[in-house]
C-alpha cells in the first residue's frame, strides 16, 4: 500500500523541522529556526477495555508492507507494517505514515532526554559493568548514534477483588534438651529453639490500579521495556504528530488482550503482597487466590526510548534507555579472557600466601637479605 510521507518545513529556509527534546521544538538542522508545538487542551481518556475487545473481534486489521513516497526527494522506500514515521534513506527527511491499526495512540510521553544526555549515560552504564569486553567500550567510544524511537504501550486501570485461602504462622519457642559435645566430653544443656503455630485463614483484598503499564513492542525484548519503568504517565500529552518527526516509531504488535495478561501479572504481585500483609503473623502461605477484574479501562501511548543494538560473537546485545528519565537497561557481554585473568590472579595470590604459610622463614630471609 502506498502512502505519500508527512513532514514539516522550515519557514525560514525550507528545511525539514526534527523535534528537539532541549527545546520542546520543532527545530531546523541547518537555520536553527524553531517552530512551537502548541499544548492541546485535550483531555486525556480512559477507554473500556471490553467494549474495545468486543470491537476488535469484528475489525482485524491486515498485515501490509508500506511504500512511502518522500515528499522531500519524491523517492518511494518501504517500511515495516507498523512503522509510524522513520527518516527516507537516501535523503534522510523524516517521514511520518498513516496507521494501520484500528487502535491508534491517543497520547504520547515527548523526549526529554537528548541524544547526547542518553550517550552519556549509556557510557556511564558501560563503564561500570565488570569483565565487559573491549569492544563493548570502543562501540559505544566510536562514531555510532544511538537510534530515538516512540514505543507503544498500554497503560491498564483496574479494580480488583480477590478472595484467598492460606495459613497465619505464629512464632513460639520452646525449651529442649541437647547433647553437645565441650572439650571432648559430652554434656546435657537447655536451649530455646523456634516453632512455628500454623493457622488456616481465609479473607479478602480489594485493589485500586492506575496506569499499569505494559510495552507493547517486539522492537526490543519484554524484560528491558519493564526494566525502563516506571513512567510518569502524568505527564502524558493528547497526541500530535509533530513530536514523531525525525524519530523511529511504530503502533503495537502486542494486542489488547495480551498486554491485560501482563499486567495482571503485575496486579497479582502488588495483590499476593497485600494478601500477606492481611494475614498478619509472623509468616505467611498463600494457597489459592482468586481475583476478580471490574471498571477495566486502558490507553494506547507512545512512550520515547534510546535503543542500541552490539554484536559480539554472533549474538546481538540489546540496550535502551528511558527517554524520559534516562534510565539505562540492558544485556550484557562478558570476556571470558577477563575472567580468566582474573581467577589465575587470585589463584596466583591464593598459591603464593599458601606456600608463604607452609614456610614462614622465608619471608624472615627475604627481610634479612641484604645485597
Amino acid at each position: 500500500m502506498k502512502f505519500q510521507s508527512i513532514n514539516f518545513t522550515c519557514e525560514g529556509c525550507g528545511a525539514p523541522l526534527r523535534y528537539s527534546p532541549m527545546t520542546n521544538s520543532l527545530r531546523c538542522e541547518f537555520c536553527s529556526g524553531t517552530e512551537d508545538i502548541p499544548l492541546s487542551s485535550e483531555t486525556i481518556e480512559e477507554y473500556d477495555f471490553h467494549k474495545a475487545l468486543r470491537f476488535l473481534e469484528t475489525h482485524r486489521a491486515k498485515e501490509i508492507t508500506k511504500k512511502v513516497k518522500c515528499s522531500k526527494c519524491a523517492v518511494t522506500f518501504k517500511l515495516t507494517p507498523y512503522s509510524i514515521s522513520s527518516n527516507c534513506p537516501y535523503c534522510d527527511t523524516p517521514a511520518i505514515t498513516n496507521f494501520v491499526k484500528d487502535i491508534t495512540p491517543k497520547s504520547i510521553l515527548p523526549f526529554t532526554i537528548t541524544d547526547n544526555e542518553a550517550t552519556r549515560r549509556f557510557k556511564k552504564w558501560i563503564g561500570s559493568l565488570w569483565f565487559a569486553p573491549n569492544k563493548l567500550k570502543e562501540f559505544v567510544d566510536g562514531d555510532r548514534k544511538l537510534v530515538g524511537y516512540y514505543l507503544p504501550h498500554w497503560t491498564y486501570d483496574s479494580q480488583t477483588y480477590s478472595r484467598y485461602r492460606g495459613k497465619r504462622g505464629v512464632v513460639y519457642y520452646v525449651t529442649v534438651e541437647r547433647t553437645v559435645i565441650v572439650n571432648g566430653r559430652q554434656q546435657r544443656v537447655s536451649k530455646r529453639e523456634a516453632r512455628i503455630r500454623w493457622t488456616p485463614v481465609e479473607g479478602a483484598v480489594s485493589n485500586s490500579f492506575d496506569d499499569i503499564t505494559v510495552g507493547a513492542s517486539k522492537t526490543i525484548s519484554h524484560a528491558i521495556l519493564d526494566n525502563l519503568s516506571p513512567w510518569d504517565t502524568s505527564r502524558l500529552l493528547p497526541f500530535d504528530e509533530k513530536y514523531l518527526s525525525g524519530f523511529e516509531s511504530e503502533e503495537y504488535t502486542i494486542g489488547l488482550d495480551n498486554g491485560f495478561e501482563f499486567a495482571k501479572m503485575k496486579m497479582d504481585r502488588v495483590i499476593r503482597r497485600d494478601i500477606k500483609r492481611d494475614i498478619g503473623g509472623d509468616q505467611q502461605q498463600i494457597s489459592s487466590v482468586d481475583t476478580r477484574h471490574s471498571d477495566t479501562t486502558y490507553k494506547n501511548a507512545l512512550f520515547p526510548v534510546w535503543i542500541a543494538k552490539f554484536k559480539w560473537k554472533d549474538k546481538i546485545y540489546n540496550y535502551a534507555i528511558n527517554g524520559q528519565s534516562g534510565e539505562v537497561v540492558g544485556e550484557r557481554p562478558y570476556s571470558v579472557v577477563k575472567i580468566i585473568v582474573l581467577v589465575g590472579f587470585i589463584l596466583a595470590l591464593l598459591g603464593i600466601g599458601f606456600y608463604l604459610e607452609e614456610y614462614p622463614h622465608l619471608i624472615e630471609d627475604i627481610f634479612a637479605w641484604n645485597p
